[in-house]
């Protein structure tokens, strides 16, 4: 039996990330097994399932590479076959007519459930059964002649030979109504596998409420797809190790049902964005550097006079920091402009307290006396030797120099950042601090 998955959205608008989650999953588990993953849009909400939305779908599967296997079965096609089975249902004696719009013209159909306990085997929560007492006959075809949701999925299911539904827990229930159906129709049912939901920290589903939730929105921060695909592929799987990071290969290798937990996962904001900051750092170093240059070009901090090395020396001193290609604009514009902020905080409390700017002019001193090459290892030797010449400590040395040459109290370590700056612009910096505030001390 060759497996088929599939991924089955509604476009009507941005697609959440609990959705392309389970996405990637039934994407992991066609291709760990040697099988497809088919797409079926369900657009039959013709008010909602614009051009645009159909777009937002394709392009987001599209960017995270969730590559499928046919083309997309659009589901408003198959309406005539969705009512076809429902006349055969009709004519089984599986369904019935009854109004229950209010019409009194009788033109719903209903499925008759079967008078006894349903039960399947869930590949991810186990054997899940229901009572026949609470299984209630349901509509498939409302009075207006248009076909339910249940119909349509289990039809269209069944049209592209699907063997695996990997979805939701919030389809639990409707699983019941489908496995009915199955056996009415007189098709083999797919296995079920039903996906904890993503929570946020009061274990409540994850919503935009609680932030970034769509695919777009991550993309448009400059999360990197194979850092999304990675961290959302965690997040109620694991390899069967400590692995964290890994590649698409590794996950298709090692991804089954088996190892996904049924229980919900917590997406962690701070996580995520180590992966990326992970991930980003495994890209090739032209991709880096390019990915940077337009982050800081949108910011409007790039010059075309600023060398790739220089760049490729800031991104080394920033190192772990930097998470996203925006945060070293974000948190260190000042590498890239001699017009950067002083904040506020930081010069009240380094720079204006007493004797501060003193020990500024002294360093000054101390750091016009070191020549080329201007290292780390040259400059920390000259504040060490000026610390023990007067009887301070190195906090009273690093913190009025950090916020001179920066403008603030945080950052990579200092004497990478001087040897980052270079002699010239330190300097320059430091005279200019003091020509700022010294009439306020």
């Amino acid at each position: 039996m060759r497996i088929r998955t599939r991924f089955a959205p509604s476009p009507t608008g941005n697609v959440h990330i609990g959705n392309i989650r389970a996405a990637i999953y039934n994407w992991l588990f066609a291709r760990h097994e040697g099988g497809e993953f088919l797409l079926r849009i369900e657009d039959t909400d013709l008010a909602r399932s614009t051009p645009e939305a159909v777009r937002t779908v394709l392009d987001s599967l599209a960017w995270l590479g969730l590559t499928v296997d046919n083309e997309p079965l659009y589901q408003s096609t198959q309406r005539e076959r969705h009512l076809e089975v429902a006349e055969e249902l009709l004519s089984k004696g599986a369904a019935y007519r009854e109004d229950r719009g209010g019409t009194g013209r009788g033109e719903a159909v209903v499925f008759k459930m079967p008078g006894c306990d349903i039960t399947y085997d869930d590949l991810i929560k186990g054997p899940i059964t229901k009572k026949a007492a609470d299984l209630k006959d349901f509509v498939i075809v409302r009075s207006d002649g248009s076909p339910v949701f249940h119909l349509g999925n289990v039809v269209d299911d069944i049209t592209m030979g699907i063997t695996h539904v990997i979805r939701g827990d919030d389809h639990v229930e409707n699983t019941f109504k489908h496995a009915a159906m199955y056996a009415a129709i007189g098709a083999p049912p797919p296995r079920f596998a039903h996906l904890p939901m993503i929570v946020n920290a009061q274990g409540k589903p994850y919503s935009k409420r609680d932030g970034d939730a769509y695919v777009g929105e991550f993309q448009e921060k400059g999360f990197l797809p194979e850092a999304l695909f990675n961290a959302l592929a965690l997040l109620g799987w694991s390899p069967g190790d400590d692995r964290e990071i890994l590649t698409r290969e590794e996950m298709i290798e090692a991804f089954t049902l088996e190892r996904v937990r049924s229980s919900p996962s917590q997406l962690d904001m701070t996580k995520l964005l180590w992966f990326n900051g992970q991930h980003l750092k495994r890209r090739a170093p032209e991709e880096q550097v390019a990915g940077y240059v337009a982050a800081l070009r949108q910011q409007g901090l790039w010059r075309e006079d600023i060398s790739e090395d220089y760049l490729r020396a800031v991104i080394a001193c920033m190192g772990e920091r930097v998470r996203l290609y925006s945060e070293l604009g974000e948190q260190a514009a000042y590498f890239f402009t001699e017009d950067y902020v002083y904040d506020e905080k930081s010069v009240r409390k380094r720079l204006l307290k007493e004797g501060a700017l003193g020990i500024l002019r002294e360093e000054l001193s101390a750091l016009e006396a070191v020549g080329e090459p201007y290292t780390a290892a040259n400059t920390e030797e000259a504040l060490r030797a000026l610390a023990e010449q007067t009887g301070r400590t190195m906090g009273d040395m690093v913190h009025p120099v950090r916020v001179a040459v920066s403008g603030t109290a945080v950052g990579p370590g200092l004497f990478e950042l001087l040897a980052t700056l270079g002699r010239a612009r330190v300097l320059a910096r430091i005279r200019r601090t003091l020509e700022k505030f010294e009439t306020q001390e």
